[in-house]
């Protein structure tokens, strides 16, 4: 269940696809990476349009996701503009609902 939400979620994300990662979102999420950090879900999408308003393309390509109760780990391969390739590791959590609670990433 976990794994196809997070598939999905980086699905979206390869398609800069905001009103279905809204609808993925908790109204408390919280979301930090190497330069973001930010919480609830407005400052939350506001963040991640930013990202995909600074790119071309971006492409979440998940390599390996492992899944533990609430919690997803994935390996990705985020590829921005078609050429510069980045190593991350997202740490993502849901609550009860399957609610994206927290989104950490990790460059590698």
């Amino acid at each position: 269940m976990l794994k196809n939400l997070a598939e999905k979620y980086f699905e979206l994300f390869s398609d800069k696809n905001s009103r279905e990662i809204a609808d993925m979102l908790s109204e408390e999420v919280t979301l930090t990476d190497w330069d973001i950090s930010c919480s609830g879900k407005i400052e939350v999408m506001n963040a991640v349009q930013r990202i995909f308003d600074s790119v071309n393309t971006i492409t979440a390509e998940p390599i390996k996701i492992y899944c533990d109760q609430a919690t997803v780990i994935a390996e990705l391969n985020i590829v921005v503009n078609e050429t510069e390739s980045l190593s991350v590791v997202d740490v993502i959590e849901y609550n009860q609902n399957n609610k994206i609670i927290s989104i950490r990433a990790y460059k590698c």
